[in-house]
Protein backbone atom coordinates (compact mmCIF):
# COMPACT_ATOMS: atom_id res chain seq x y z
CA UNK A 1 0.00 0.00 0.00
CA UNK A 2 1.91 2.87 -1.23
CA UNK A 3 1.37 6.27 -1.28
CA UNK A 4 2.05 9.50 -2.72
CA UNK A 5 1.24 12.54 -1.83
CA UNK A 6 1.96 15.86 -3.56
CA UNK A 7 2.34 19.50 -2.49
CA UNK A 8 3.98 23.09 -3.33
CA UNK A 9 1.83 23.43 -6.02
CA UNK A 10 0.74 27.15 -6.83
CA UNK A 11 0.66 30.12 -8.47
CA UNK A 12 3.25 32.17 -9.92
CA UNK A 13 4.43 34.93 -12.69
CA UNK A 14 6.90 34.06 -15.37
CA UNK A 15 10.41 33.91 -13.90
CA UNK A 16 9.31 32.49 -10.46
CA UNK A 17 10.28 29.67 -8.66
CA UNK A 18 8.24 26.94 -6.83
CA UNK A 19 8.84 24.04 -5.13
CA UNK A 20 7.12 20.65 -5.26
CA UNK A 21 7.86 17.96 -3.03
CA UNK A 22 6.15 14.20 -3.09
CA UNK A 23 5.89 12.53 0.48
CA UNK A 24 5.72 8.58 0.16
CA UNK A 25 4.42 6.14 2.72
CA UNK A 26 4.23 2.45 2.75
CA UNK A 27 6.44 -0.17 1.56
CA UNK A 28 8.33 0.94 -1.20
CA UNK A 29 10.45 -1.25 -3.35
CA UNK A 30 14.10 0.06 -3.23
CA UNK A 31 15.06 -0.20 -6.89
CA UNK A 32 12.25 1.84 -8.05
CA UNK A 33 12.22 4.56 -10.36
CA UNK A 34 11.22 8.09 -8.95
CA UNK A 35 9.50 10.65 -11.36
CA UNK A 36 8.01 13.67 -11.74
CA UNK A 37 5.40 13.78 -14.81
CA UNK A 38 2.78 16.58 -15.87
CA UNK A 39 -0.35 17.28 -17.60
CA UNK A 40 -2.33 20.00 -18.58
CA UNK A 41 -6.09 20.19 -20.03
CA UNK A 42 -5.85 19.18 -23.92
CA UNK A 43 -2.03 17.72 -23.98
CA UNK A 44 -0.62 14.67 -23.75
CA UNK A 45 1.13 14.01 -20.26
CA UNK A 46 4.52 13.89 -20.35
CA UNK A 47 7.64 13.03 -17.98
CA UNK A 48 9.82 15.98 -16.59
CA UNK A 49 12.11 14.14 -14.63
CA UNK A 50 13.50 11.29 -12.76
CA UNK A 51 15.98 9.83 -10.33
CA UNK A 52 17.05 6.50 -9.58
CA UNK A 53 18.31 4.63 -6.41
CA UNK A 54 22.00 6.28 -6.79
CA UNK A 55 20.92 9.82 -7.59
CA UNK A 56 21.40 9.29 -11.19
CA UNK A 57 19.16 12.26 -12.59
CA UNK A 58 17.21 12.32 -15.84
CA UNK A 59 15.44 15.72 -17.74
CA UNK A 60 13.48 16.58 -20.34
CA UNK A 61 15.12 18.83 -22.55
CA UNK A 62 12.74 21.68 -22.06
CA UNK A 63 13.33 22.30 -18.22
CA UNK A 64 16.97 21.35 -18.36
CA UNK A 65 18.84 24.03 -16.59
CA UNK A 66 15.54 25.04 -14.47
CA UNK A 67 14.14 21.88 -12.79
CA UNK A 68 16.17 20.11 -10.40
CA UNK A 69 14.98 16.81 -8.93
CA UNK A 70 15.86 15.13 -5.73
CA UNK A 71 15.70 12.52 -3.38
CA UNK A 72 15.61 12.75 0.74
CA UNK A 73 16.05 8.85 1.20
CA UNK A 74 15.60 9.48 4.75
CA UNK A 75 12.40 11.30 4.87
CA UNK A 76 10.96 9.00 1.56
CA UNK A 77 10.57 12.21 -0.31
CA UNK A 78 10.67 13.58 -3.92
CA UNK A 79 11.03 17.16 -5.18
CA UNK A 80 11.52 19.33 -8.11
CA UNK A 81 12.76 22.77 -7.37
CA UNK A 82 11.24 25.03 -10.73
CA UNK A 83 13.73 27.71 -10.92
CA UNK A 84 12.72 30.29 -13.83
CA UNK A 85 8.99 28.93 -14.83
CA UNK A 86 6.82 30.22 -17.84
CA UNK A 87 3.42 29.99 -18.65
CA UNK A 88 4.71 26.36 -20.62
CA UNK A 89 5.23 25.08 -17.32
CA UNK A 90 2.04 25.19 -16.17
CA UNK A 91 -0.15 21.92 -15.41
CA UNK A 92 -0.95 19.52 -13.03
CA UNK A 93 1.97 17.77 -11.59
CA UNK A 94 2.41 14.09 -10.25
CA UNK A 95 4.95 12.09 -8.86
CA UNK A 96 5.11 8.56 -9.78
CA UNK A 97 7.65 5.18 -9.00
CA UNK A 98 7.92 2.95 -11.24
CA UNK A 99 10.20 -0.42 -11.96
CA UNK A 100 12.18 1.10 -15.24
CA UNK A 101 14.19 4.08 -15.45
CA UNK A 102 11.83 5.86 -18.22
CA UNK A 103 9.22 8.84 -18.44
CA UNK A 104 7.13 6.87 -20.13
CA UNK A 105 4.29 7.38 -18.12
CA UNK A 106 2.56 3.42 -19.30
CA UNK A 107 5.29 1.68 -17.08
CA UNK A 108 4.66 3.90 -13.71
CA UNK A 109 2.77 1.54 -11.50
CA UNK A 110 2.00 4.34 -8.18
CA UNK A 111 0.53 8.11 -8.44
CA UNK A 112 0.07 10.75 -6.14
CA UNK A 113 -3.02 12.81 -6.83
CA UNK A 114 -1.46 16.05 -8.61
CA UNK A 115 -0.57 19.19 -7.90
CA UNK A 116 -1.83 22.33 -9.71
CA UNK A 117 1.29 24.53 -11.06
CA UNK A 118 0.37 28.07 -12.27
CA UNK A 119 2.26 30.28 -14.29
CA UNK A 120 1.25 33.80 -15.41
CA UNK A 121 2.77 35.97 -18.08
Amino acid sequence: QVQLLESGGGSVQAGGSLRLSCAASGHIDSHFYWAWFRQDPGKEREGVAGIDTDGITSYIDSVKGRFTISKDNAKNTLYLQMDNLGPEDSAMYFCALGPLATLISQFYVYWGQGTQVTVSS
